[in-house]
């Protein structure tokens, strides 16, 4: 590895492909968002770029993003060493909990190492709202001793919509209109749709809160309640509870992780 070509970070989650160029002290020299048909505006994106020294990147999408991903890579820089990361038992100062660590989703677990570095020194509760709502709790220490799953706020609508005889499919577009700047006087609705979408959107924030809650008493100290994803803007307005916002985490765990195989390298002198 060169050492001065930047680091290619790829978040590919259920819904959006997240993805960073960042140089070797972490600091980003660009980026972007994609869709999932990946062709054209990954062409755009990276037509122009010099080679990076390598990619590092956290999949949860499937077998067949992977694969796209992999020949979009070769169409622009075949010889390029990617690594698809996996959930470890240690790395970055994070110990994972996980009875086989493996099985952790690579994106929770670069986003743990991102919140680790991003608040160092303090428990966190880091929640990922995205196709999925995901909770973590992590210690001040960096063990991560668990986390719960939930349908995400459009999942949950659209679940009602698909399973219900009577109840329409709403989807999230509708809805952050429905809701908009809704103040918690005002969650009670007199239409179907608008009752769909506060009420999805309120028993996200109680996920939260509860989860918050019960881990600040049974630990005894203060948790910071992290939150980012695609419905954040909407689930934060409902919060009654104190939080950060960070977008990131994961793209930051995996430049992390990318210094961390680049420092091994340089001691191990193995090439990228």
């Amino acid at each position: 590895m060169t050492g001065r070509a930047p680091h290619l970070l790829i978040d590919a989650g259920n819904s959006r492909i997240k993805w960073a160029l960042v140089d070797g002290r972490g600091a980003s020299v660009g980026g972007g968002i994609l869709a999932h048909t990946l062709e054209a505006e990954t062409d755009s994106d990276w037509a122009g770029l010099d080679a990076p020294a390598g990619a590092w990147i956290s999949n949860v999408a499937g077998e067949a993003v992977a694969e796209r991903l992999t020949a979009l890579l070769d169409t622009h820089w075949p010889d390029l060493p990617r690594t698809f990361i996996r959930a470890r038992a240690r790395q970055c100062g994070v110990v994972n909990g996980y009875g086989a660590p493996e099985l952790l989703g690579s994106d929770r677990w670069a986003s743990l190492i991102g919140a680790r570095a991003a608040f160092p020194g303090e428990a966190l509760l880091i929640a990922t709202l995205g196709t999925a709502t995901t909770l973590e709790a992590l210690t001040a220490d960096g063990r991560f001793v668990g986390g719960m799953i939930a349908p995400g706020w459009a999942l949950m609508m659209r679940s009602l919509g698909e399973h219900t005889a009577q109840l329409p499919t709403l989807a999230a577009d509708s809805a952050r209109t429905l809701v908009g700047e809704l103040p918690a006087r005002h969650a009670f609705a007199t239409d179907t749709r608008h009752a769909i979408a506060c009420g999805s959107l309120f028993a996200q924030a109680g996920l939260l809160e509860r989860a918050w809650r019960d881990l600040s008493r049974a630990w005894d100290v203060p948790v910071r309640l992290v939150v980012g994803g695609g419905a954040a803007d909407e689930i934060t307005q409902a919060l009654d509870v104190p939080h950060t916002r960070h977008d990131s985490l994961v793209l930051a765990g995996l430049a992390l992780i990318a210094a961390q195989d680049a420092a091994d390298c340089s001691q191990n002198g193995c090439e990228r």
